[in-house]
């Protein structure tokens, strides 16, 4: 038995103690049974409150990442699209990277060309086996993660600038950024998942009355809140996790 866990007993047996002590002393008042089932119910929400405790004492287990991301390596990895004008692809592909490396050690990962650069070189209108097995080739990768961030319902809180040809706001967005891991030598997906949240952002700017642009001069600041949240969760496979015993 760990330390930990001989110490919230312990904690255990002294509660138990002293209430089977409060509960066996005598009452001479007349308001003996109001109180006596009073002090009843205040003992039981100590003890249950301490039983929680008990058994959030437990040692900890390490749990490996269910995906090994050395297995597979060396990756690729596409800059992610974006459906928006911005950089808000670029920016979630560097904070990818980072959170599936996290707990992984050192991985061998190679950053790639967007996607509408690299189906422009291959001629090709999407990202298929033959595209794939090209880049494998040609920079020695095993597998390529490929994604793409999607905001909507953009809910803007508008400030008018004026003297300028548009407007500079903040606004609460709905974001999706969905990954895949692609074989290189058959194209076979291995991989994937996807994420969304609900986010107030900043810096949005409107132009022709439709179009939203996320041109922040820092992306960071503006933006870091939304694509962390979004790479978080989206990354859990890559991460270790904690089971208590």
């Amino acid at each position: 038995m760990s330390r930990n866990v001989k110490v919230c007993a312990e904690l255990w047996v002294k509660a138990a103690s002293r209430a089977v002590s409060v509960l066996r002393k005598p009452h001479a008042h007349a308001g003996m049974t109001r109180s006596h089932r009073i002090a009843e119910r205040r003992i039981m929400s100590v003890i249950t409150a301490l039983a929680a405790a008990v058994l959030g004492c437990g040692p900890k287990t390490l749990i490996p990442p269910r995906i090994d991301l050395a297995q597979h390596e060396i990756i690729g990895v596409i800059e992610f699209k974006f459906s928006s004008k911005g950089e808000l692809g670029f920016l979630a592909t560097k904070k990818f990277i980072e959170a599936a490396r996290q707990d992984q050690g050192l991985v061998r990962m190679i950053e790639l060309e967007s996607e509408a650069e690299i189906l422009k070189k291959a001629g090709r209108e999407r990202l298929n086996e033959a595209v794939f097995k090209t880049l494998g080739d040609e920079h020695n990768l095993k597998t390529v993660f490929a994604g793409e961030l999607t905001v909507s319902g953009v809910r803007p809180n508008i400030t008018i600038t004026p003297g300028f040809g548009f407007l500079n706001f903040s606004a609460e967005v709905d974001a999706t950024l969905t990954v895949r891991m692609t074989e290189c030598a058959t194209g076979a997906s291995l991989w994937s998942g996807s994420a969304s949240d609900t986010k107030t952002v900043g810096n949005i700017s409107i132009f022709g009355g439709k179009d939203f642009a996320f041109e922040a001069n820092d992306p960071e600041k503006a933006y870091g809140k939304l694509v962390n949240g979004l790479v978080e969760k989206i990354t859990r496979d890559f991460h270790v996790s904690w089971e208590r015993k």
